[in-house]
C-alpha cells in the first residue's frame, strides 16, 4: 500500500524469514487475536505496563487502540512506529521503534512482543535486527536504546546476541511490586561488528522526513 500523504504504509523490512511493514485493518484485527492468545507466562510480567493483564478480548482491543494512537499522535520530533511482524504471510508480533528528537540526537528505542505459538524459533532476534538495520542503515542513527525487566531472560539473550552492553539499572513499580530494569545501549561499530541477519529496507526516503531524518545514508539496503 502506498499514500502519499502517509508514505510509512510504503516502508517495509525484510528478513530472511520475516517482513515487517504497517498493516491493513484486516491485518490489524488477526493481530489483536494473536496477542488475545497470550504473550507470555502470565506468572511473569516482562513489560512495565502490564497491558497483558487484561482479558483477552480487551487485550486485542487495546492492540488496535495503540497502534492507532501512535499513528494519530505522530510528529517527527516525537513518533512510535508499529510494525506489525509476519511470518508465512500471517502477523505474529509487534516491533516497535521510536524516537524523540532524531533529527537532534539521532537516537531510537525498541520494544517488541510477540505471540506465543511464534517464540523460541529466534524471531524476536530476526525482527529486533531488522529494525536496527532500518535505524542504522537507513536512517544513519548513532545509537539504539532498549530496556529488560528483572527475568526477561529471553529479551536479555536477544539483546546481548546483537551487541548491545550494559548501560545502567533503574528500579521501576510494575503490578505494584518494585523491580529491576536494566538498559542496555548499541552504538554503530557494535551493530557493525554484530550484525548476523540480512536485512533490506525499502521506502525510506518517502518517509524520512516524517521520521525526523531527511538526511539518509546513501543507501538503506
Amino acid at each position: 500500500m502506498d499514500l502519499a500523504n502517509w508514505p510509512l504504509y510504503g516502508l517495509r523490512i525484510t528478513t530472511p524469514r520475516l517482513e515487517l511493514r504497517l498493516p491493513d485493518l484486516e491485518e490489524l484485527d488477526a493481530l489483536a487475536s494473536v496477542a488475545a492468545g497470550g504473550v507470555h507466562d502470565p506468572e511473569r510480567m516482562p513489560f512495565r505496563t502490564p497491558w497483558t493483564d487484561a482479558p483477552p478480548a480487551e487485550r486485542a482491543r487495546s492492540v488496535l487502540t495503540y497502534f492507532w494512537k501512535a499513528q494519530a499522535e505522530w510528529r517527527p520530533e516525537d513518533w512510535r512506529l508499529q510494525l506489525t511482524v509476519f511470518a508465512d504471510g500471517s502477523p505474529v508480533g509487534i516491533q516497535e521503534i521510536a524516537a524523540t528528537d532524531f533529527a537532534v540526537v539521532r537516537e531510537v528505542s525498541t520494544g517488541s512482543w510477540l505471540g506465543l505459538p511464534h517464540q523460541g524459533r529466534g524471531l524476536g532476534t530476526e525482527m529486533r535486527a531488522a529494525v536496527l538495520h532500518l535505524a542504522f542503515a537507513g536512517l544513519g542513527a548513532r545509537a539504539a536504546r532498549t530496556a529488560v525487566l528483572d527475568g526477561g531472560a529471553a529479551s536479555r539473550r536477544i539483546t546481548e546476541r546483537l551487541g548491545y552492553r550494559s548501560d545502567g539499572a533503574d528500579r521501576v513499580a510494575v503490578r505494584g511490586t518494585a523491580r529491576s530494569e536494566e538498559r542496555f545501549v548499541l552504538d554503530r561499530a557494535a551493530w557493525q561488528s554484530h550484525r548476523r541477519v540480512r536485512a533490506h529496507a525499502e521506502g525510506v526516503a518517502a518517509c524520512a522526513a516524517m521520521l525526523g531524518a531527511e538526511k539518509i545514508p546513501e543507501s538503506a539496503s
